[in-house]
Formats: structure tokens, sequence, C-alpha cells
């Protein structure tokens, strides 16, 4: 009987143990808030499994999402490239989206259709999301891949235009075939971040030719050893879509309404960014301190970057330097010299981990009313 009682409680053990291993449920999971008009989806567009040249299962991309909850995902496989295809032989290019697409369908986690255009210079390499078929893209003629992806009306963005094998001097170089991709429409983003890579000069481009700001991972072994086990997120692309589906979600990308984001740095248009940072910080508790003419509140960071200020008022700050950090999920106090008691002051402070544009930081403002 002894011995029954203990195969059982064994058998609950594992049971427990293989359940939560399939939980999803992670200890860094994402999350930013909304802004006026839209909801903010966390997005990962760039990711590869052993259907082209990364190291895991198609499933292992969604569960890793569903623990950062991601709200939407792409496996994008190379299409020329395919270093796996003697073990792994796969006539139809879909089929990595088609396993990642059965391993979320309980779990509300969009799975964007998508592939990697891969070329040498100076075609590059870029996603196609929102596509139909991958088996169209594949042709000879580089400009192929292009025309087929607009009639499938997917979204295209070029991949790590800065990556030094294809620009030894660590700058993205556009070529005519590029330009004349964006002049048909066919080319539609950029990423400024790349893995661990962010590049002025892609944000420079990206503005020039009004392209949509991406930031992706473009992981090909394991999330968490390349990020979460060395204290990072993965970067994502934050899309401020009107709904949570996957043609708002395609709308949003094509207006470009997106911030990418890489743990504590933010890059993306004023008109984004600076909502998203002012909705990040909640200020609760002003009031001067009795006695003096210090006003004092606190600001809690509620989205998961640290995000660091330099105080741009016209007031100085009491116990606390002119930079200041408040790290994700934290509230900090600040204490503000304003003179003279006032019903309502501006707190102005420059983010200092943001850019709108190569070296442009935004001042972001809160007006605030003393109690």
């Amino acid at each position: 009987m002894k011995r029954i009682v203990l195969l059982l409680s064994i058998f609950c053990a594992v049971q427990t143990i293989i359940s939560q291993s399939h939980s999803h449920s992670g200890k860094l999971a994402l999350t930013y808030p909304d802004i006026d008009g839209f909801l903010t989806l966390k997005t990962d567009l760039h990711q590869h499994t052993v259907f082209s040249d990364g190291n895991v299962w198609p499933t292992i991309r969604v569960q890793e999402a569903l623990r950062e909850n991601l709200d939407a995902i792409s496996l994008t496989e190379h299409l020329e490239y395919q270093p796996h295809i003697d073990d792994i032989p796969h006539p139809d290019r879909n089929r990595s989206y088609h396993l990642a697409l059965e391993e979320a369908r309980e779990h509300g986690l969009l799975i964007i259709h998508g592939s990697e255009i891969t070329r040498s210079e100076p075609v590059g390499h870029s996603n196609a999301v929102f596509i139909t078929d991958a088996n169209k893209l594949m042709a000879n003629d580089p400009a192929v891949p292009f025309e087929e992806a607009k009639k499938q009306n997917a979204f295209v963005f070029w991949n790590h235009p800065a990556w030094y094998a294809q620009s030894p001097t660590g700058n993205p170089i556009l070529s005519e075939f590029q330009e004349e991709r964006i002049k048909n429409g066919e080319l539609h983003g950029i990423e400024v971040i790349n893995t661990f890579d962010y590049a002025e000069e892609s944000l420079a481009l990206a503005l020039k030719y009004n392209l949509t700001i991406m930031g992706t991972s473009d992981i090909h072994g394991l999330i968490d050893w390349d990020y979460i086990e060395n204290g990072m997120h993965r970067p994502i692309t934050l899309v401020f879509a009107k709904e949570r589906s996957m043609e708002s979600m395609r709308e949003a990308l094509f207006a470009g309404r997106t911030v990418a984001v890489y743990n504590s740095l933010l890059v993306g248009k004023a008109e984004y960014l600076v909502p998203l940072i002012k909705a990040s910080i909640m200020i609760k508790e002003v009031t001067y301190i009795p006695e003096t003419q210090i006003l004092q509140l606190s600001l809690e960071n509620i989205s998961s970057s640290d995000l660091m200020f330099e105080n741009q008022m016209p007031y100085t700050l009491y116990s606390k330097p002119p930079v200041f950090e408040i790290p994700a999920g934290a509230v900090v106090t600040l204490q503000i010299k304003t003179l003279e008691k006032k019903e309502s002051i501006s707190l102005d402070l420059k983010a200092l981990g943001a850019y709108t544009a190569p070296k442009e930081q935004p001042v972001i403002r809160w007006e605030i009313m003393a109690e």
C-alpha cells in the first residue's frame, strides 16, 4: 500500500512539473501602457527556427513569446538560405508558420505569416510579413519576391541595414535597388534595432524616406540564453493599433505607428514616443513638505523599461541630482525647490534613453497640481 501511495505521489509531482513547464508564465513579462486612441501591441517580427538557420522548433518560439507577454510574433524563415534542409526537408516554405499557428491557437498570441528575402548586397535582407504564401516569393530575379509580396498585401521592412557582414563600415547603404522598392511601394520599414545593435544611421534613413521604425530580436538560439539570463529583454516593436487584430496591426505598421524598444532604449517618432513615455509614468502624492517650499511627488514607472531623465525645469531638485533613473516597476520620490508655494507647475524632464532622431531626445511635460 505504501508503495502505491509513493508511486501516486511521484506521478502527481511529475504531472505538476509538466503542467508548470507548459504554463507559459514568466517572471520577466513585458508590459507597456496604451496611449490615447491606441492599444500598445508588443511584437517581435524577425525570428528563426530550424526551418531555416535557427536552432529551435517553432513551438518554442511561441512559448517564449507567451512567457514574455508578447502580443504578436512572426517566424521569418530565410527563403533562400536553408542550412538544415538535409535534416528537415520541407518543400512547403509555409510549414514553420503552420506549426506556430497551431501551438498558439488556444493562447491568443497573434502569429503573423512572414518570410525573409535573403540576398547579398545591393538587395540585402528584407522581411515580408502578412504574406499569404511564402512559396510564391521564391524566384531567381531579386525583384520578384518584392513584387509578389506587394500582391499579397505584405508589409516589407529592411533587415539589419548596418550589418557589417554586408556593410563593412557598420553603416547602412541604401542601394538603387532599395530606393526603387520604396518608390514602387514594395519596401515600407527599416530595422533601427536588430539583436544588440542600434544604428542612428538607420533611424536617419527611416525619417528621410518615411519608413516605419522597427526593432527585432532576429533570434536564432534561445531567448533565455541570449537575453533573459543576461538580465535583458529582447528588442521589440511596439505597434500602436486601433484594436488587437491582424488587420489593425497591419494598418498601424503601414501608417508608421511604432516605437522600437530594447530595454532602456526607446526609438520612434515624437508623436508616438512622447505619449508612450508620458503614459509610462504615474504621478502620485503631490504635496508640499510641511513648513517648506519644497514640492514632493512620487513617480511610478509602470513600463518594462528603466527610464532615465534629466531635469529641464527652471527649478532645481532637493536630495537628487538633475539626472536620475526610475527603474521599471519602481517608485521614485522627487523633491522640487519651487522657492514659493505654487498651485501647479510643469514637470519637464528630458528622456535620456529615448530618441526621436539621431542624437535628439524628447522633453516630456506633465502639468501637475499641488494638493
